[in-house]
Order: structure tokens, then sequence, then C-alpha cells
């Protein structure tokens, strides 16, 4: 075996490895197809998306920008995944992800730019 063909084995074996050890990827494929998925827009009332998907597993007041947000989840051939639902002041769906609500929120804070002085920081 040449040492190209060997070095490109080697890298294969290594990248099919990684991918094999990766926990719980979320699989957008795989749900794609569920109602809150395929069906929640953009501006749907929280009783709109409740007709869809049924009562939350929980409720998660957001604190970074006011709203509340819902997680849900999940259920594909016996695997589960998260998946939030959240929404503005106003009550409207303003964003949906493969994520629960309180990474949501955390990455809200992460990029808000009251981060420091939400830390007590800045003076």
């Amino acid at each position: 075996m040449s040492k190209q063909a060997l070095a490109l084995t080697c890298a294969l074996a290594s990248v099919v490895g990684c991918a094999g050890k990766m926990e719980n990827p979320t699989d957008f494929y795989t749900y794609r197809n569920q109602p809150l998925v395929k069906q929640v827009e953009e501006g749907m009332t929280e009783q709109q998306v409740r007709t869809i998907g049924g009562p939350p597993s929980s409720s998660v007041r957001r604190v970074v920008h006011a709203g509340i947000c819902n997680n849900y989840i999940l259920n594909q051939d016996g695997h589960q995944q998260a998946y939030h639902v959240s929404f503005d002041g106003s009550g409207r769906v303003e964003e949906t992800g493969f994520m629960t609500c309180e990474q949501r929120e955390s990455n809200e804070r992460e990029k808000s730019p009251r981060r420091e002085i939400d830390r007590g920081g800045g003076y």
C-alpha cells in the first residue's frame, strides 16, 4: 500500500471514529416531519402552537428579551430530542430550534450587550 493510500485510509478512519463518538447529535432530517418542526411558523400565537404540539414539557420566562419559551421533547423511533418554541413579549413565535429554552437563554445572554451589566461588571 502506498504512503498516500495509507494516509488517506488513516484520515478516513479518524473521521468515521469521531463521528461515531458524537453524543446525541441533532439529526434535523429525522425530526423534520414532527408537527412542531414542520408546522410552527414565526408570528403564530401560543394557542396555535399548543393546537399543533400540545402542552409543552415546561415553560420558562425569558430574561434577556421579554417573553416566554416552551420546551418540548420530540420522540422518533425511540429517540428523544429537545426542541423549543420561543415567544416574544406580545406572545408570538419568535424562534424555534433544537435546544432547550435554558440553552437558548444562555446563548442570548452571551450575545447581549448588557452582559457585563447583568454580571455586575463594567465599573
